[in-house]
């Protein structure tokens, strides 16, 4: 029996002319992901891309968990192929969805007819099919409202395809069709979520983290690699830049008013973040803030940090609350890492009364305290560590 696996691409299909260049980008990122899986062909055809093993013996199985982790596709359905005769297919179904159907109480069919020129309209085949299912599994009745498997049979242009459910893929945009942001990521639960959120969209994720030691640790910097590695599952290859940050941070601990040591911080920091951005090539900056959620993410504070930033700032996250971050913190499997107790340089020197209204005028004077600032950035730019994330 030769199986084969069904893409659909979602909105793609928006694209108009231009459709056919992120159909491409989309397929060289799935190669990219089944690759040590095995080998495959791939097809573009009638708003879906079917993915073929080369080798009887692949493992469809782990395939298909690849696949869901690749932006840009919605649906993803592993399929039997046949060929267009409606005695093939009624012999088909029920044996290829044998394990389903012996497990369930009720089914339906659906068809899809795309080849116009097939003898039989999709109400007919699915009457066929349907008859074929219940003559092999007598005690089944069919529901056509709340089944609990559906059978599914397209009729294409080159041959008919037989599957059960549809899984969902990861939606968004194929990675790569969205230019190139940098991420600042601390460790902590937002960050990560709103790197994912990003690349959803189709960017490639330049990420930089601020390390200060003595006071953060190398675990802290682990805990960082293996938060991209969660979302580099989807994003594919990010390139990671570890700051040296002490020696800025001890100066604004020991120059400026303690109510001004976070917002200062984070001017530093989009400071040195557009620098790398602009030397790897990125539109803009991205940030898990969340509204509200702690003093230096208030208007006042962000309007402080923004006029930093020599490019846009992207926070995907800026209207969810925590419990919705949390969520997708799980779904990507980054949540029991990021609250692994290792302190991030966020954590350091914070304030027991951060100043909740600052304004950008008194912004810039409390910076201007700091002694050669230029001097002490260009030395964290210089100091920086690139470490690849696969």
């Amino acid at each position: 029996m030769k199986e084969i696996i069904l893409i659909k691409d979602g909105e793609l299909a928006l694209k108009g002319l231009n459709r056919s260049s992120f159909e491409d980008i989309l397929i060289k990122n799935m190669k990219e992901k089944l690759r040590p899986v095995g080998e495959f062909r791939f097809r573009k055809a009638q708003s879906t891309v079917t993915v073929e093993p080369a080798d009887e013996d692949t493992d469809m199985d782990e395939a298909v968990e690849r696949l869901q982790k690749v932006f840009g596709i919605v649906g993803i359905s592993r399929c039997a192929v046949c060929e267009k005769d409606i005695d093939a297919i009624t012999r088909l179904a029920p044996e290829y969805l044998e394990d389903d159907l012996l497990c369930a109480r009720t089914f339906k069919v659906t068809a899809k007819r795309a080849d116009k020129k097939f003898p039989l309209n999709s109400p007919q085949i699915c009457n066929e099919v349907g008859g074929a299912i219940l003559s092999r599994f007598p005690r089944l009745k069919v529901d056509v409202h709340e089944p609990e498997v559906t059978v599914t049979v397209e009729i294409r242009d080159t041959a008919a395809y037989i599957h059960g459910r549809q899984l969902k893929g990861a939606g968004g945009m194929p990675s790569g069709t969205g230019g190139r942001v940098c991420l600042l990521i601390s460790g902590g639960i937002d960050s990560p979520v709103a790197g994912y959120m990003l690349a959803k969209r189709g960017v490639r994720l330049t990420a930089v983290h601020f390390a200060s030691p003595p006071y953060t640790s190398e675990l802290a910097e682990m805990k960082v690699h293996e938060l991209l590695g969660r979302v580099a599952e989807y994003s594919g290859r990010i390139n990671l830049f570890t700051v040296p940050f002490t020696e800025l941070q001890v100066a604004i601990k020991d120059n400026c008013p303690e109510e001004m040591f976070t917002v200062t911080m984070r001017r530093v920091m989009m400071k040195l973040a557009t620098k790398i951005a602009d030397w790897q090539g990125c539109s803009a900056l991205v940030t898990g803030e969340s509204l509200g959620q702690v003093a230096s993410q208030t208007l006042h504070a962000i309007k402080c940090t923004d006029e930093c930033a020599g490019m846009p700032v992207f926070r995907p996250c800026i209207g969810m609350d925590k419990n919705e971050i949390v969520e997708i913190s799980r779904k990507i499997d980054a949540f029991d890492i990021s609250i692994r107790p290792y302190e991030d340089c966020c954590t350091v020197f914070t304030p027991r009364h951060p100043r909740t209204r600052p304004t950008p005028e008194y912004a810039r004077e409390v910076e201007a305290m700091l002694p050669n600032e230029e001097e002490m950035l260009q030395r964290a730019f210089d100091g920086a560590k690139l470490k690849i994330i696969e």
